[in-house]
Order: C-alpha cells, then sequence, then structure tokens
C-alpha cells in the first residue's frame, strides 16, 4: 500500500500547463505534478529558503527537499531528451484568497449556486483565455438572486481557472476553451459548459431549467489560443481543487 502523503498548500494554478519542444520529437511527456511546480516557483522565482517554502506550503523541509530535487530532474530531462512537458495532478489543495474582484459582493451561502459565464456586452464571449470579464450569478433555490460582472484584469488561461476559484464559482459556461484551461478547471473542482454561444442571461436561465445547449467535447478554435502539449493529466492527487474551495 502506498504510503499517504500530506496536502501541500499551492497559490494557484500555473498560467501554462505544457511545453513542447520546437521540434516534434517522439516520445512520452515528463508529467510536472503542481506541488513540485510551486516548489520551484517559490524557491527559484520567488528566492525562498526551504524554510520559508515548507511554511507556506503547511509541509516538512525534507518534502521540500524531495519535491525540489525531482522538479529539478524532470526538467533537465526535458532539456536534455528535448521532451514535451504537462504540468498536473499532485496531492495538494488550493490556498486561494477571494479574489479582490469578487469582494464586497454578496456572501455566498453553503447551498448556493454561483455560475460565472465569460462575459461581452450582453453575449457570451467565445475564447475563454482572452475573456475580459465574467457575469456572475448567486442562486438559490433554484432562482437567480444576485447579477455582477466581475473584471479579470487581464489574466488569462489556467490562471482564471484560479481567479473563479477565489471568487468561489462552482460553475462555468462559456464558448471556446483549450485542453489545459479545462484541466485547470477540473483540479479546481468548477464545472464546465462549454460550446455555448448568445445571450448570457438566457443561457444561465436555460441551464436552471435543464435545457442549455452545450458542446462537453468542445475545443477553441481560436488559433494559438490556450495550446497545451498533450492531455497527461493525474487522476491520482488526493485533495485536488476541493480541499480548498
Amino acid at each position: 500500500m502506498p504510503k499517504l502523503t500530506k496536502c501541500r498548500k499551492i497559490a494557484g494554478l500555473p498560467g501554462q500547463f505544457g511545453f513542447c519542444p520546437s521540434e516534434n520529437i517522439e516520445g512520452d511527456a515528463i508529467q510536472l505534478t503542481f506541488d513540485e511546480f510551486e516548489t520551484m516557483r517559490l524557491l527559484d522565482r520567488e528566492g525562498m529558503t526551504q524554510e520559508q517554502c515548507a511554511r507556506e506550503m503547511g509541509v516538512a523541509r525534507t518534502t521540500v527537499t524531495a519535491m525540489y530535487e525531482s522538479a529539478r530532474k524532470k526538467i533537465a530531462e526535458m532539456l536534455v531528451e528535448g521532451r514535451s512537458l504537462t504540468i498536473s495532478g499532485g496531492n495538494v489543495r488550493f490556498n486561494i484568497m477571494q479574489s479582490e474582484n469578487f469582494k464586497g459582493i454578496r456572501e455566498k451561502g453553503e447551498n448556493d449556486m454561483r455560475i460565472a459565464v465569460t462575459y461581452d456586452n450582453g453575449e457570451i464571449f467565445q475564447h475563454f483565455g482572452h475573456t475580459e470579464k465574467f457575469k456572475v450569478y448567486d442562486v438559490e433555490d433554484g432562482k437567480i438572486v444576485n447579477e455582477v460582472i466581475v473584471d479579470t484584469n487581464g489574466q488569462g488561461h489556467g490562471a482564471l481557472a484560479g481567479f473563479l476559484m477565489g471568487g468561489k464559482v462552482d460553475t462555468l459556461i462559456c464558448g471556446g476553451i483549450g485542453g489545459g484551461a479545462q484541466a485547470a478547471l477540473g483540479e479546481a473542482g468548477i464545472k464546465l459548459y462549454g460550446g455555448v454561444s448568445g445571450d448570457a442571461d438566457g443561457a444561465v436561465k436555460a441551464f436552471l431549467d435543464g435545457a442549455l445547449d452545450y458542446n462537453p467535447e468542445v475545443k477553441c478554435n481560436h488559433h494559438g489560443e490556450e495550446h497545451t502539449c498533450g492531455d497527461h493529466h493525474d487522476e491520482d492527487h488526493h485533495c485536488g481543487g476541493h480541499c480548498g474551495h
């Protein structure tokens, strides 16, 4: 029986979920887990010591050392062997405070639903990774009780999943969306209804009536939108987005 590991706190999701070599070199993609990514971010990007990183992630310093060594080895293999890299999975929980853009809006009740729609002038914006606004609907007992439009501040791709999670959103309605962002939403515990177009208010009403026309196989066709290297997503992370959502 494998040893159970302690959930590692991470501040959010990466902006990209994969990297590919410029030439088409065959070989399985290397998987860097979210907690390994977070370790590298805190140590190498933010300049923390291992002790500081351990406190931030809620683990022992020896755990940080092991994750960091594993992450560096994987990145070295990616560079030396010319292999693709995907970022997914890991035994993590999210340590995201409520987004500033959502502060001041109605407090979400325990049994309420919060729906976000990619939004542009009353319509559903069709490219998730480039959306500048979401319209957010709070639903209680099957009825909309509050609506508000929030600005994404130019965030894109995977960062938007963390943005929505920070706003305690549990359902997203959108148009086109790339595979990396879909994986991020899944990690964050946000249900996705993609491939929807037309009036935003009408789509939410249809959703609540059980009549929303959506595409469960939706992919973004916008050139260059949310390009990722593959779909090697780990299903074994124990806590995922549900621990902190």
